[in-house]
């Protein structure tokens, strides 16, 4: 069963570079774990990202998550006080205008 994953990152002012650092690190693992990313969206300040990220499973996700690789970029985060909220979201059909 495939899902939806939505991250919500608010970065602190000083810190954009940093966590630019660690997405163009991260974001290319997806594939390996059946992972895609769907949409990347940033406010007009880069203070805040929303990424939707599809992955063809639950075990997918975890293996992501768990990647070791991935782990290892964790550090590019050290010192940088980013907030970061995880949402599993699903589909809601999109009422026609009358």
């Amino acid at each position: 069963m495939s899902l939806t994953i939505v991250m919500v990152a608010d970065i602190p002012s000083g810190a954009e570079a940093g966590f630019q650092a660690y997405e163009s690190a991260v974001l290319p693992l997806l594939p390996r774990h059946g992972g895609r990313l769907d949409r990347r969206l940033r406010t007009a300040d880069a203070l805040t990202e929303v990424h939707v990220v599809s992955f063809a499973s639950q075990e997918g996700f975890a293996s992501y998550l768990a990647d070791p690789e991935r782990q290892s970029h964790r550090r590019l985060l050290d010192g940088l006080d980013v907030s970061q909220r995880v949402l599993r979201v699903d589909d809601v059909p999109v009422a026609e205008a009358h």
